[in-house]
């Protein structure tokens, strides 16, 4: 299908029932605790097990040894799986680290081994009991520590732009800033733990797990197990939080495919609190320079903004400088980003990857410009709007209005009767009133599904995307309502599911456990 004029009129556009306050439709599972997570889907039939990770107790090194046989003579215990059973294990193509196998430990926390159990307490109390000896190697850790030794990545990354002469505007202009920023390593803490439950039935490999991306997860699943992608099956009908760090797959499924498959059982594995620190992705520190130039209209002539990030190697970058390059005007213009190689967990993706340090630089730098302009900071923000790519004037915003997005926010605060800087406090605190721009420069990436009508006037919405509680559920029934011109309550929306997947004949096994039908009709 190829759209290759304007759309027009579309029935969209009647917003009949787009837009209307229904009630959400998975609203009322949620709050009666009806919404089946990962870790809780239970068939009073099976007999499940449960696994407990053991992590690596230093930070780099090699394992010499792991010895299960304490843990193995403990109550209940089926099986302990070692990282040093399973060498040839593949790494998923958008992992960093290798989630399970090998003699290597690339960082702290990093899975060594898992415990099976018959129960979840039984399988805790004997990962206790595992021993592993380790040859401790010295690592970098500290990004203040590895940034002079930071390096240029690839250019398909895009770290370095420039327009014009920035160095020659920053030492012409009357004004001018030059700062570092820093911000810390952070970390994911989800109210929904990575947790997953595995089940073989022959060759086929079912899991139910807490997935962002059910086809980047099955495609690594498949991966690192050397298996057809079309023997697996994910699913992933309700996450409890997942803000990028459920993104890419991770340890507990591996975990428990691999467990599942040892001791011919389905296994649960959640990993517990402090492995989801270590042991998934987090966001980077950073180091960041911001240098801006400016007359004393406030038009900033110069700005330029540096940042460097941490990964282990083959990693990514924290990109913090990308909001400079399309937030504020300036004719010479100057980012790059450098990255060094640290012995941390994974560096990744966590809400709004980037833009949060990135961002929080610019804007303090924006504030600290206008302090030593003596401007206030919405006029100073609003003198340097642009309404084209500064790096490329040729490409024009289509629509960009963060100037009214100021005006009506100053408005509405109460911004021009706010008293002077630092002049409120409360003790020891100052209370001020403060302002900052933000923007998404998402990606965009193609999307399908697919849409039934039945003979009893239902429809049937399936794909393989998943609700992150943002309410994908409603807002898709309510689009597939208002392009169909039916009422609401003929629309059933399936999600989560890779039998779901656009544009392929669904593979799904025979599973020992029931799979989810996420959402019937409202009643």
């Amino acid at each position: 299908m190829k759209f290759e004029t304007p759309a027009t009129e579309n029935p969209i556009d009647r917003l009949r029932v787009v837009g209307k306050p229904i009630s959400r439709i998975d609203g009322q599972l949620k709050t009666t605790g009806r919404a089946k997570y990962a870790y809780e889907w239970h068939d009073p039939d099976i007999a499940y097990v449960y696994g407990y990770p053991v992590g690596a107790s230093v930070p780099k090194g090699r394992i010499l040894s792991i010895d299960g046989s304490a843990a193995m003579k403990s109550p209940g215990v089926l099986g302990v799986i070692s990282a040093l059973d399973f060498n040839d294990l593949k790494k998923g193509k958008l992992n960093t680290a290798r989630l399970f196998g090998g003699g290597e430990v690339q960082h702290y926390h990093q899975a060594v081994a898992v415990v099976v159990a018959e129960t979840f307490e039984q399988a805790r109390s004997a990962a206790a009991l595992v021993k592993v000896d380790y040859a401790e190697e010295r690592g970098v850790f500290d990004l203040a520590q590895a940034k002079p030794k930071a390096e240029k990545p690839d250019e398909s990354d895009k770290p370095d732009t420039a327009v014009g002469d920035f160095d020659a505007a920053f030492k012409a202009a009357p004004v001018t800033l030059d700062e570092t920023y820093t911000t810390p390593d952070q970390s994911h803490a989800m109210m929904e733990p990575h947790a997953s439950i595995a089940a073989w039935d022959g060759e086929d490999l079912t899991v139910w797990t807490s997935s962002q991306m059910i086809d980047w997860w099955r495609t690594d699943l498949a991966t690192t197990l050397a298996m057809d992608k079309d023997k697996v099956h994910i699913m992933s009908p309700f996450i409890g939080g997942g803000f990028g760090g459920k993104l890419f797959l991770r340890t507990d499924a591996v975990l428990a495919a691999l467990a599942s498959k040892k001791v011919g059982r389905p296994v649960k594995v959640g990993l517990p609190r402090p492995m989801i620190m270590n042991n998934t992705t987090h966001r980077p520190a950073t180091i960041q320079r911001i240098r801006i130039g400016a007359g004393g209209d406030g038009k900033i002539t110069a700005i330029g903004h540096e940042s460097w990030s941490g990964n282990l190697p083959g990693g990514s970058l924290e990109t913090a400088v990308n909001q400079t390059r399309l937030l504020y005007a300036g004719a010479n213009r100057m980012t790059a980003m450098r990255l060094a190689t640290l012995d941390l967990p994974e560096g990744n993706a966590m809400r709004a990857p980037g833009e949060a340090p990135g961002l929080m630089a610019l804007e303090i730098a924006i504030d600290e410009m206008a302090e030593k302009l003596g401007m206030d900071p919405i006029a100073f923000r609003i003198a340097n709007d642009t309404q084209v790519d500064p790096e490329n004037p040729e490409r024009p915003f289509s629509h960009r209005d963060l100037v009214g997005c100021l005006e009506q926010g100053a408005d509405r605060f109460g911004w021009k009767d706010r008293p002077a800087v630092a002049s409120r406090r409360d003790g020891d605190l100052m209370i001020g009133y403060g302002v900052a721009a933000a923007f998404r420069d998402n990606l965009v990436m193609p999307s399908g599904a697919r849409v039934r009508l039945g003979a009893d006037g239902l429809v049937t919405v399936e794909t393989d995307m998943t609700d992150i509680g943002t309410g994908s559920y409603t807002i898709i029934a309510q689009t597939a309502a208002e392009m169909l011109g039916v009422e609401i309550d003929k629309v059933a929306v399936h999600l989560g599911d890779s039998a779901f997947r656009c544009l392929r004949a669904p593979a799904v096994s025979s599973a020992p456990i029931p799979r989810l039908r996420a959402f019937t009709r409202p009643a």
